[in-house]
């Protein structure tokens, strides 16, 4: 059996920890690309990436602005404008609509009294990584997922019979130490105890022991791996449920191995196990700012980018053989580029 950990709430959970006054209120956790990076004044700030896994992205150690009206407002000499986005929103925030990726300034118009936060990803990845520490010790194989999520592999560690009770004494646990709330999924196989998480949130526990069962009539858009794109296209066939999905065998073979690996994951088939030391693939760093028009400024953001890139692969004793950009306008039009790191290769391209 694995386990799913998920940290309810992380951001809002977080802010809440070092300030309980926070508990029980509608409190959101907002962010907005911080270009200060950018700043012809600026010096080079020390960034980290204590954490891995597929969505944990590097922090810069300047990101955290405690003052709403410093860093989500913008004063143009006619009106001031909120800009950003929610990033994670409490669950009593979330009974207003409020969810993330709404823009702030909407979400304020639902709750006019929404309480929101400057993030502070520093100080989320240190947490993170305490709590990936204290798993680890409590358990023998721990994957992090996210920065917020974690799956464990407690065989010959925990006898099956038991599995849910030290679920229950690992969740207390973490509460007690950590003061964190986290949900916990509990399934054969790695990825239906992802799914079985969503359904046990908020603070809860969920143990699935038949898997057909469980997943008959869950829509397929909850699946982990299934975006938009996917779903549209398995609705196209007329499939709909996680069910459908396992009936309907020859239609993911005839997308040979990513539709077969789909099939096996719904089905808790796929035998994958946990890695808590995976490869790594990629490393990227990004930031969004206004349009600009001055292509020499854009070539320098371009550069900044690129030399806090290559900072963090020496730090993490990485050597690419690849690499790729992407400039995405406002328009919706994204230029990419591809290639081969060859030496002296930046210098000839980038002058």
């Amino acid at each position: 059996m694995f386990l799913h950990i998920d940290i309810d709430a992380f951001f809002v959970s977080a802010e809440q920890r070092r300030d309980k006054r926070l508990k029980g209120k509608a409190v959101a956790v907002g962010g907005r690309s911080n270009t200060e990076i950018f700043s012809k004044t600026h010096r080079c700030t020390r960034v980290q990436r204590e954490n891995d896994g597929a969505f944990v992205t590097p922090v810069f150690e300047n990101d955290r602005v405690r003052n709403f009206v410093d860093y989500f407002c913008d004063d143009d000499g006619k009106r001031r404008r909120i800009r950003g986005i929610i990033t994670t929103a409490s669950y009593e925030a979330r009974r207003y609509g409020i969810k993330t990726g709404m823009t702030i300034a909407e979400a304020l118009r639902l709750c006019p009294q929404l309480i929101v936060i400057p993030g502070d990803l520093a100080y989320y990845h240190r947490l993170s990584h305490a709590l990936h520490r204290f798993l680890q010790r409590e358990i023998p194989a721990v994957e992090q997922y996210s920065i917020d999520e974690f799956f464990a592999d407690p065989s010959g560690w925990v006898e099956t019979r038991d599995i849910y009770r030290f679920a229950l004494k690992l969740q207390y646990a973490i509460k007690y130490r950590y003061d964190l709330p986290v949900s916990i999924g509990i399934a054969p196989s790695k990825w239906i105890a992802k799914l079985a998480t969503e359904y046990a949130k908020p603070f809860g526990i969920l143990k699935v022991d038949d898997i057909d069962a469980f997943i008959d009539t869950i829509p397929i858009e909850k699946f982990p791996g299934i975006g938009r794109r996917l779903a549209r296209r398995l609705r196209g066939y007329g499939i709909g449920t996680l069910g459908e999905l396992r009936a309907n065998y020859p239609l993911l073979a005839r997308w040979k191995r990513p539709g077969i690996l789909l099939y096996k994951r719904v089905g808790g088939e796929d035998g994958e196990g946990v890695a808590p030391k995976k490869e790594k693939k990629s490393l990227g760093i990004s930031r969004t700012f206004d349009p600009i028009d001055d292509a020499s400024e854009l070539l320098r953001r371009m550069l900044i980018l690129a030399r806090y890139l290559t900072l963090l692969s020496f730090r993490a004793k990485l050597t690419p053989s690849s690499y790729a950009m992407s400039i995405k306008y406002k328009a919706g039009f994204r230029l990419k580029a591809k290639g081969r790191f060859v030496r002296g290769f930046w210098e000839a391209e980038l002058k």
